[in-house]
């Protein structure tokens, strides 16, 4: 089978290639490389190119893939509070081009990753963890960007005949995340505590996310290109505080005295998500392997191999 994706020189899309590769598939990726690595896939496959532009379309159709997995994005909801004409022109616009450049190359089936963590709003605890019949009510530019997009997989499929699925990711986190970036919390606060730096947690440190390992969601990626329509939550059923993410962190980078400093609340961010997996398992076969307390480990050791390689002195 032959899959194109793009964002898959990223931190999902680069597992997600992995996953791909190991069922037998062949892969391209689109990527403008603005927050992916060259050596996270082999050069061949990868045509360098932002999503919205001819020379991207014209990749899609030269390949003319029969799935088309879509993790191009601007993923940051700090970024679109602040430019949401930004958010909207690659979310939005850089999605409808690749479905359209899609179908012209004769693609029959999209899996795209919507955003669990954004999309459903402040749902209230009687109410969690959420499932997808569950009404949308972002907060956030970036979770009304996931929204939209949902809804122009769901009329594509409708009125252009082609299968879709959008995964509405929890809170993804797992080796590859950027540390420095402005979003991926794991990632951030193991690039302090692996240096003895204090993180700093925004807001109380009560809020919750379902942080669901990029391995299981590759894996539900590489499902969604065979099978899965609609809305598909990918997430765990639990959700966890940022401060007991913080305790995860500091006690696998050796540094339990560590102790976080309470910021500000972020604009835009949402209280409390848990996502109901139960669908994911229907349709797609698919459920979490990976705890919070197995998988932040792994993402402290590569980010300590990362940041022992940047910055002079640290062990």
């Amino acid at each position: 089978m032959k899959v194109l994706v793009t964002g898959g020189a990223g931190f999902v899309g680069s597992h997600t290639v992995e996953a791909l590769q190991r069922q037998g598939d062949e892969v391209l990726v689109v990527d403008d490389l603005s927050s992916g690595d060259f050596g996270w896939v082999p050069d061949e496959l990868v045509v360098r190119a932002d999503v919205r532009s001819p020379q991207a379309a014209r990749a899609v159709e030269d390949f003319r893939p029969d799935a088309m997995v879509l993790l191009a994005a601007q993923m940051s909801v700090k970024v679109s509070m602040r430019d949401p004409l930004l958010d909207a022109d690659v979310n939005v616009v850089g999605l409808v081009a690749m479905l359209e450049a899609g179908l012209r190359g004769g693609c029959g089936r999209f899996a795209f990753a919507s955003s669990g963590g954004t999309i459903y709003g402040d749902v209230p605890a009687a109410q969690q963890p959420v499932t997808e019949d569950h009404p949308h009510a972002p907060r956030s530019f970036y979770g009304i960007t996931k929204s939209v997009a949902v809804s122009y997989l769901e009329t594509y499929a409708r009125e252009r005949g082609v299968e879709t699925v959008a995964l509405a990711l929890g809170n993804v986190y797992g080796p590859r995340q950027n540390p420095w970036g402005e979003a991926g919390v794991v990632a951030i606060f193991a690039e302090r505590a692996v240096q003895g730096l204090t993180c700093t947690v925004n807001g109380d440190g009560l809020s919750t996310r379902d942080y669901v390992h990029v391995d299981d969601v590759a894996d539900a990626f590489a499902r969604a290109t065979r099978r899965g329509t609609g809305l598909v939550n990918v997430g765990t059923g639990i959700g966890t505080s940022v401060l007991e993410i913080h305790d995860h962190v500091v006690r696998a980078a050796g540094r339990p005295d560590l102790a976080p400093v309470l910021g500000p609340p972020l604009p835009g961010e949402v209280r409390a998500v848990a996502l109901d997996p139960s669908r994911a398992a229907s349709e797609l076969g698919w459920r979490p392997t990976v705890t919070v307390a197995d998988g932040v480990p792994g993402v402290v050791d590569w980010v300590g191999g990362r940041v022992r390689a940047a910055v002079p002195g640290v062990r």
